[in-house]
């Protein structure tokens, strides 16, 4: 299994810190009912630290006329909103909700070149808070496709998130599946589409990123 190279100081410092305790737990005089499950318990957070950073393979399918997944995760909001930063106009916002355990990669949903990409600091409110889109840690990047025009994206930092890494720059290519971020530990990625475009999937629905197909332009 790969790591993703942004779990690389997280990883090194998790795996400082339970190789101690380890060896504080099996040098100290402490009783087997309290060292045998500590040690399982820090074998356990160890694992999900790595199992957080793993990078999956996948065979990307490029569509022109698709718009795939940024993210794993689920979809909890499917609505028309009026998108305050770039366009200042109405959007069809579809965000999906990204959990500890899923991958936390983020990928481009369509093809193009970046036009817009800038990054916010702001506060970290639970991710499917409504206020989450506006007031939290977030970084807003907009793909301009030569045929069907722009997508905004914005990954959004949760209660946990603590890192939004984000390697979109202004008049970069921008290949449809391919990776262009990454957050630390929970969080959401909103999606702003032009209005008329088809929406494919339903509000609870999982989803993989750079797989699933979560909208289609109209013909």
């Amino acid at each position: 299994m790969r790591l993703h190279r942004e779990g690389t100081p997280t990883l090194l410092l998790v795996t400082a810190t339970v190789c101690f305790a380890l060896f504080a737990l099996w040098q100290w005089p402490v009783p087997d009912w309290i060292r045998i499950p500590f040690s399982i318990a820090l074998a356990a957070v160890w694992c999900i630290v790595v199992w957080f950073f793993r990078v999956p393979s996948r065979r990307v399918q490029a569509n022109d006329t698709h718009v795939l997944s940024p993210c794993d995760g689920k979809v909890v909001a499917i609505e028309e909103v009026h998108e305050p930063e770039y366009f200042k106009d109405k959007r069809i916002q579809l965000s999906i909700f990204m959990s500890p355990l899923n991958v936390h990669i983020n990928y481009y949903p369509i093809g193009g070149s970046v036009s817009y990409s800038a990054y916010h600091p702001g506060k970290y409110l639970v991710a499917w808070h409504p206020k989450s889109s506006t007031e939290n840690e977030r970084s807003t990047v907009v793909v301009k496709h030569p045929k069907h025009g722009e997508v905004l994206f914005r990954q959004i930092a949760g209660a946990l998130a603590r890192r939004i890494v984000t390697y979109s720059a202004k008049d970069a290519p921008a290949e449809q599946g391919k990776e262009f971020g990454f957050i630390k530990f929970g969080s959401r990625v909103d999606v702003l589409l032009p209005v008329g475009t088809r929406v494919t999937v339903k509000l609870g629905e999982k989803v993989s990123g750079s797989i699933s197909k979560i909208a289609e332009y109209n013909s």
